[in-house]
């Protein structure tokens, strides 16, 4: 059985015993006295929009009180940061916690820049949501965790839907295809906004099917497209493809899907939930049709795989304050500020158990069922030189849609594949 994270009183508990270590030796240093950490500043590297200020002023007023230090916030622009990150880590004077993105965090962990969190984790992360925490680990040690996530959700037009006589959201991707159908014989809309190059809804999808991208060969990783679960994962993508009039060789962004579906004439896409803002923005008037649902799976009781994206909180492993860094870790990962970012941010948290501070946020809602069973990119430091321009992944795709068999595509895209995967990380 799952269980609880450690209470506040625990974490006041072991702020003591840490307090009766030692002599309080300011900012360079790690050893506390009965001041706890007096003196020293930890030092918190955020990605913007990450740290909402309702959450960030209570995080913050909480920290200062048990610990006694300062603890300072610099928020982080996503352009660019992986460099930034990768060099920050090789200085002598790292940020002391840093949010990393969570198909980023194995590379980050393969250069020894991050310290092992295994001690936390097996005090705290008892009951994260598995597929949520996979990311955090490399080589079988913990050198991350799971902070907050998202998904794709269906985004559907209510009155689109009403026209076509739908009268409930579909449970399984049968149904799912059945309203499709019944959108484009009874109404004049799109059925469904699906570009040929959506490859991340291809990912949950495959995801979904069990298999995943890339496979062992020997002490290498090579191209996993050619596995007849791959192709399954792609011929549900072609089913999906075919109720749309999207471009086969585009993806999500070229043009935003949301703007597209703003006009008023689609009956749904698959995108992340802030995507319903964008199409807001472009037209106001569709705010009121506007509604979400999970993406159905194969049955009713298992929604389909998805791409979870998000975020982990890792702890340089150059920083001097690890004591520190951990016990903002215990703090931030807490059931109180994990479910106040949730409610706040509308973020799916890092356990199930704290999905209902999701209730006053449809799309989140919409979200959560499909998080236990998500997944991401493989999670290998190899893997970001695939997704690079021009991602071959999307050119695999665009092949099928054309009439290419998932088997023949495989084949024109993974020596290319297979050459990324072999560059050093």
């Amino acid at each position: 059985m799952k269980r609880k994270l450690i209470a506040a009183v625990g974490v006041a508990g072991m702020l003591m015993s840490v307090a009766a270590c030692g002599g309080d030796d300011g900012d360079g240093g790690e050893k506390t006295g009965a001041d706890g950490f007096k003196g020293q500043t930890l030092t918190v590297w955020a990605m913007d929009g990450s740290t909402p200020p309702g959450w960030t002023k209570d995080l913050t007023a909480a920290f200062e009180k048990k610990t006694k230090a300062k603890l300072k916030f610099e928020t982080q622009q996503w352009n660019g940061i992986q460099q930034k990150i990768t060099t920050s880590l090789s200085e002598d004077n790292p940020p002391d916690v840093l949010e990393v993105g969570n198909t980023q965090t194995p590379a980050y962990a393969a250069t020894g820049g991050l310290a092992d969190l295994s001690d936390l984790k097996s005090e705290i992360g008892a009951d994260w949501t598995e597929a949520l925490n996979e990311s955090s680990v490399f080589d079988g040690k913990q050198y991350a965790a799971p902070w907050y996530f998202a998904n794709r959700v269906v985004v559907y037009n209510k009155k689109v839907w009403a026209e076509a006589g739908i009268k409930d959201t579909p449970k399984t991707r049968a149904e799912f295809f059945e309203d499709l159908k019944a959108i484009d014989k009874k109404t004049d809309a799109e059925p469904l906004y699906l570009p040929g190059q959506n490859w991340y809804f291809f990912d949950g999808l495959t995801i979904g099917q069990g298999a995943d991208l890339v496979k062992k060969d020997g002490d290498k990783y090579v191209s996993n497209l050619a596995d007849p679960k791959v192709g399954k994962a792609m011929e549900i993508y072609k089913e999906y493809q075919a109720f749309s009039k999207a471009p086969k060789d585009k993806d999500e962004a070229t043009p935003q899907q949301a703007e597209v579906f703003a006009k008023g004439n689609v009956g749904a896409f698959i995108g992340m939930g802030w995507e319903a803002g964008t199409a807001i923005a472009a037209n106001k008037k569709i705010e009121k049709d506007i509604g979400y649902f999970t993406i159905p799976g194969e049955t009713a009781d298992k929604p389909e795989g998805v791409f979870l994206g998000g975020s982990n909180f890792a702890v340089a492993a150059g920083s001097k304050k690890q004591e520190l860094a951990k016990e903002f870790l215990k703090i931030a990962l807490s059931d109180k500020f994990e479910g106040a970012l949730a409610k706040e941010n509308g973020v799916i948290p890092n356990k199930e158990s704290l999905q209902t501070n999701l209730s006053a946020n449809p799309a989140a809602v919409a979200a959560a069922p499909a998080a236990a069973g998500g997944g991401t990119t493989p999670l290998i430091p190899e893997w970001a030189a695939v997704e690079n321009d021009p991602n071959p992944i999307k050119s695999y795709m665009t092949a099928v849609l054309k009439g290419k068999s998932p088997a023949e595509a495989a084949k024109q895209v993974e020596a290319e594949i297979n050459k990324r995967l072999a560059q050093s990380s």
